[in-house]
């Protein structure tokens, strides 16, 4: 035990990376297996209110890591899944390099949830932007230029939460979590809100996900749907820890307008990053709400959505490692050449639909409860109901359109050894998680309150199966079966449909371009003034005289070319002000210099 408090998970993985990116590939993904599984193990054994504490720069209390209910949890889901994914990574020819770059962000992201002041959060959440910025790049072609996007938006996130804490620690004046609660300061609340809020995938600052996630190795994509968002819930709730309505009522507008922008997708991986933003919606909600079950159940939905998204990823990975083909469009009826891939693509697709008796319908159920008990989130409750169809709608799209409709020509096998153990262990909990809730209670915080049924809180019980409750997730089933049979022909007709980046990336390419011109222009029309000064300058140095007589009005000032000049003659009066001028015009020329 005293070697648990002794070592800080993220040391271990980012170790893990630095020798993952000189050992043999395979020496290296295995070192990787081993880091990531033990700091879940840290995170499990390691004691409630272990921490490091530190002062930094002889000035800033710190913690570097410090245990609680919500740090364990994340480290426990972050370091399983790391491991599955660095499996997943092996099997599918990942290299070693880009591996070494998902450990990187593997080890950053823990870094950001077992921190205990915002200090030591926000220097690893800069550099969680950065290793996963990396382990976009690394794959080339269009990954590079969307790697490009992520990295400017994340870096206006980042710097918008720096701003924050520097206002925060203005009013409280300290930087550890336990020092106050929450953000302090409207300003601060509302800075932490917005740069927060461009990792969790805010509506409108939401584009970098699906631009993204689509791009790099099918397994770099399997580390990207977890990580960045998912330490964004975190931080929302260390921002927020009483919740806030705003909050609450921006994760429900996340749920829908994330699932019904999935629908419009014809790109698998395009279509399961909105569903991302989706999901993410309702942990925000959750958070947002900020009672005990409605926390309780955000972080649950964090832990289960790590699990079935990451598996769709694995699930979808697999159809494009073996076909090639990115979009529905190109394959079909995949399910009788692939049912091993097909079924853990149906357990992955029930559980993020909160179907009954998968892990979803469990953590989903919670912040549905909370909403519906509230009279003020009762139009939340709608928006994720709505939410909940078109999860429904769009995984009957994908998983019809990729297993059971067409025929795809191709000679192509199932997963491979190493794809089919990663994709059965997180379907088996996801199953396991759906149909015993009480494993899950265990992890979350409050979980002394939990039991195998139901949720005491202050004011009411929540009960997961009850009949209400298994009715309320069949109906959301019903409605989107009935309403693909009736779509389902257009829906197979769509294809990319722009979102705001389309707007917001031309506005910036345009409007760079013109920025550079009109600063190029104004540059050579100061230039083409200062050299006609200098002209006119030189021209008078060598001749005054002829110079003055190409001067209109100057014909009473001098004589006939080749006559003796006049001398110009001046009043007091008008020599005074010259001198006036030209003293004035040195000393301005003097003091701006």
């Amino acid at each position: 035990m005293m070697v648990l408090e002794s070592i800080h998970p993220a040391a271990l993985v980012l170790v893990a990376a630095l020798l993952a990116w000189k050992l043999p590939r395979t020496v290296g993904h295995a070192l990787g297996i081993a880091a990531t599984l033990s700091a879940a193990a840290i995170a499990w054994f390691a004691p409630t209110g272990t921490h490091y504490s530190v002062q930094l720069f002889g000035t800033f209390d710190a913690v570097l890591f410090n245990v609680d209910q919500f740090s364990s949890l994340m480290g426990l889901i972050f370091g399983f899944i790391g491991a599955v994914a660095v499996l997943y990574s092996w099997a599918s020819g990942a290299d070693r390099v880009q591996t070494a770059f998902a450990l990187s962000y593997v080890g950053t992201s823990l870094g950001a949830v077992f921190a205990g002041d915002w200090l030591t959060l926000i220097f690893f959440w800069e550099l969680m932007a950065v290793t996963s910025t990396l382990l976009v790049w690394h794959y080339g072609g269009a990954a590079v230029r969307a790697g490009f996007r992520y990295a400017l938006l994340h870096g206006i996130g980042g710097s918008l939460l720096l701003g924050a804490i520097v206002w925060h620690y203005a009013e409280v004046g300290s930087l550890l979590f336990s020092a106050s609660t929450g953000m302090e300061g409207t300003v601060a609340q509302v800075l932490a809100a917005v740069g927060i809020g461009v990792n969790v995938g805010f509506v409108g600052l939401h584009a970098w996900l699906p631009d993204t996630y689509p791009r790099p190795h099918v397994a770099a994509s399997v580390f990207l749907c977890v990580f960045t968002t998912k330490t964004g819930v975190y931080g929302m709730y260390r921002a927020f820890p009483d919740g806030h309505l705003w909050i609450a009522y921006m994760g429900g507008a996340m749920a829908v307008f994330g699932a019904f922008a999935a629908l419009l997708q014809s790109d698998m991986r395009r279509l399961l990053s909105y569903h991302i933003q989706s999901q993410v919606g309702y942990m925000i909600a959750g958070v947002g709400i900020g009672s005990t079950l409605a926390v309780a159940g955000a972080f649950g939905h964090v832990f289960n959505h790590i699990l079935y998204k990451s598996l769709l990823f694995m699930a979808v990975g697999v159809v494009i490692y073996r076909t090639g083909e990115e979009s529905l469009d190109e394959i079909g009826g995949l399910g009788r050449k692939m049912p091993l891939t097909a079924i853990t693509f149906t357990v992955a697709a029930l559980s993020i639909a909160g179907f009954p008796g998968f892990n979803g319908f469990v953590s989903k159920g919670m912040v549905l409860a909370e909403a519906h008990h509230y009279a003020k989130y009762e139009a939340l409750w709608y928006l994720l109901l709505i939410g909940g169809v078109g999860t429904f709608l769009s995984f009957i799209k994908l998983g019809y359109f990729a297993f059971v409709e067409g025929s795809y020509e191709g000679e192509i096998r199932d997963a491979n050894l190493g794809q089919s153990v990663g994709m059965i262990a997180v379907a088996s909990l996801c199953v396991l998680l759906g149909i015993y809730p009480a494993a899950l209670y265990e992890l979350l915080p409050g979980g002394h309150i939990l039991s195998w049924q139901t949720f005491e809180a202050s004011h009411y019980a929540f009960e997961v199966f009850t009949t209400s409750h298994i009715l309320e997730g069949l109906a959301l089933a019903a409605a989107g079966l009935v309403g693909f049979a009736i779509l389902r022909a257009p829906l197979h007709r769509i294809g990319s449909v722009p979102d705001v980046d389309a707007l917001y990336n031309r506005v910036g390419f345009y409007g760079t371009r013109w920025l550079v011109i009109a600063i190029t222009e104004l540059y050579a029309l100061v230039d083409r003034g200062a050299v006609v000064l200098a002209d006119t300058s030189m021209a008078v140095a060598r001749d005054p005289e002829g110079y003055v007589r190409r001067v209109p009005g100057s014909e009473g000032v001098l004589g006939e070319p080749g006559e003796r000049y006049r001398p110009l003659r001046s009043g007091i009066g008008r020599s005074i002000l010259l001198v006036v001028l030209v003293v004035t015009v040195v000393l301005v020329a003097v003091l701006s210099g």
